[in-house]
């Protein structure tokens, strides 16, 4: 199960992005969870591709588990070990990775050390609405705020 947090709890604006960020925000989370995405299940294998100091790591695959987005189960070829893999939560972080690794390539990195195929091409994805099957557009886009007390400008004054 998946950790789940009360955003009216929140420091500041109540909002899921930050809550997703208190649980991969980390700096060591998403290289951890990319590692097992491709089917890096080994704790040294998680280590040496991530290049992250081994306590760190050990913490925050800890805290992965413990939020529900990984899980430790026995490894196929030795029994006597655990892996790390994906839960449903870990698997929907997918597209927010391959995005992230686009805007990497586009805004940060001097080239692009990889990519990512779809079949025999280059993946280009775009965002359809559900609702209508229309492509989303960013100026299509707004938010609407659910907790009373805010609005876009931040909380409201009480008169």
């Amino acid at each position: 199960m998946t950790t789940r947090i009360d955003p009216r709890d929140m420091a500041g604006r109540p909002c899921s992005l930050a809550a997703a960020l208190q649980i991969v925000g980390d700096r060591w989370a998403l290289p951890a969870i990319r590692e097992v995405m491709l089917g890096n299940h080994r704790f040294r294998q998680i280590a040496r591709n991530t290049g992250a100091p081994t306590d760190r790591l050990a913490a925050r695959l800890k805290a992965l588990v413990d939020s529900g987005v990984l899980e430790r189960r026995p490894l196929p070829d030795d029994g006597r070990y655990s892996g790390y893999y994906l839960t449903e939560a870990g698997r929907d972080l997918g597209a927010i990775t391959r995005e992230l690794i686009g805007w990497g390539d586009r805004w940060v990195v001097t080239a692009p050390p990889s990519r990512i195929r779809h079949r025999d091409h280059d993946l280009v994805t775009h965002t359809v609405c559900e609702t209508c099957g229309e492509q989303v557009h960013g100026e299509d886009v707004h938010r609407e705020e659910l907790l009373p007390g805010w609005d876009e400008s931040g909380p409201l004054q009480a008169p």
